[in-house]
């Protein structure tokens, strides 16, 4: 198989990956505008910061899985690797640790005006009367919003700082939030309300686009912290640069929305860059989340290359609109399983999914198989028929 690196991953990475005997081509220069030219008969694609549009999916010939190394896939199109029946997998978790520092980071870094202090400090300005009007954190209580791995990890690193905990998340129960210590919040307005700094650590998705809006803003305490290390489009960049004049918040982001792709280019957005403290998407920038996210790459390609599924999938259907399921106890023969699926296509069934298991001595297995539907009397009848079949069970699935 051949591997194209599209982003910077580390040599110990493409060793590892060409000891699997695999082909590796690594670009690192690449963009979402001459990917396309460059993917070839790529099978398998991994990228960090690069986009991967429909376009670059088009012109694969080959391209089977994609590998976000992180954790975000909003820039990857999935809408079009899905109707290619290409795998997306991702690397969740891996870069935690480094989002949960920048965004604690962030939070010291916006309550003591650590940026403006040093920009003027280098301007050869002394302004200690100005700077010296932080709140301070301890007691003060943090919403969190979105309570995964890395809203947790924020979470751990407040209550070292003595803050107090509140937050809210989708699936969110008091029970967990009692777990962790924390104040449970009902809704995000509740938590705006409550909170003097907010920490947002949820994914992107269609659902969760400007969940932080002018409403969320507004309910916001006057002179309250806000910090975005998730991504820029979460938030409603119009009202925060209203809130921030009109309600005087502090705001700590590593992230924006329509941000400049790959490891430079121009940022456009000075105006807000003039209201906020700022890091250009660096919180998985560590050289420990760089190495464990290199190492769930590998471990993702290893997966594939035995077993034909990677790791991390993010673009499988949860669901199945399987009614049936058929377990077929066969003779481990050439063509066996060919014949039982043509009976099911001339049946006008078909298969959702099959798992073919081989006993030891390899002499017999079993199939099982998710149909959409029931197979007549008639088929059922000539798969048993069948010399090379053991035995045939249908039976209708409990969820169906």
């Amino acid at each position: 198989m051949k591997v194209l690196i599209a982003d910077r991953l580390s040599d110990k990475t493409v060793a590892a990956l060409k000891a699997l005997k695999l082909e590796v081509t690594v670009n690192p220069d690449l963009t979402a505008d001459n990917l396309p030219e460059a993917i070839n008969d790529a099978d398998i694609l991994v990228v960090r910061s690069t986009k991967v549009t429909s376009k670059t999916i088009a012109a694969a010939k080959n391209l089977s899985l994609i590998i976000r190394a992180g954790a975000g896939v909003n820039t990857i199109d999935l809408p079009t690797a899905n109707t290619r029946g290409i795998y997306v997998s991702n690397c969740p978790g891996r870069n935690t640790e480094a989002v949960a520092e920048l965004a604690v980071g962030l939070l010291i870094a916006a309550d003591r005006q650590i940026a403006n202090a040093t920009f003027d400090l280098r301007n050869r300005m002394w302004k200690k009367k100005e700077y010296g009007k932080a709140r301070g954190l301890k007691g003060r209580t943090l919403g969190i919003v979105g309570f995964g791995a890395i809203g947790k990890a924020v979470a751990r690193r407040a209550q070292s700082l003595e803050m107090k905990v509140a937050a809210w998340s989708k699936h969110f129960t008091e029970e967990t939030a009692a777990q962790h210590g924390v104040v449970y919040a009902p809704d995000l307005g509740t938590l705006a309300r409550q909170s003097d700094a907010i920490s947002i650590n949820v994914a992107y998705k269609p659902e969760t686009h400007h969940v932080i809006d002018w409403s969320f803003l507004e309910s916001m305490k006057d002179g309250a912290i806000l910090i975005n290390t998730s991504r820029g489009e979460v938030v409603d960049t119009a009202a925060l640069k209203e809130a921030v004049r009109s309600k005087k918040l502090r705001i700590g982001i590593d992230v924006f929305e329509n941000e400049p792709a790959g490891g430079e280019g121009e940022f456009t957005d000075t105006e807000l860059a003039a209201l906020v403290t700022a890091t250009p998407h660096i919180g998985a920038s560590t050289d420990q989340a760089s190495e464990a996210i290199a190492d769930e790459v590998v471990r993702i390609v290893r997966s594939f290359q035995e077993t034909g599924v990677p790791l991390n999938t993010v673009n499988i259907r949860a669901g199945s609109s399987a009614t049936q399921s058929l377990v077929v106890r066969h003779y481990n023969r050439v063509g066996v399983l060919a014949g039982v699926l043509d009976k099911l296509k001339a049946g006008g069934v078909n298969v959702e999914e099959m798992t073919n298991i081989i006993f030891e001595a390899s002499k017999a297995a079993c199939c099982t198989l998710l149909l959409d539907g029931a197979p007549s009397a008639n088929i059922l009848s000539e798969m048993q028929n069948d010399d090379n079949i053991i035995e045939v069970a249908l039976k209708p699935l409990s969820n169906a």
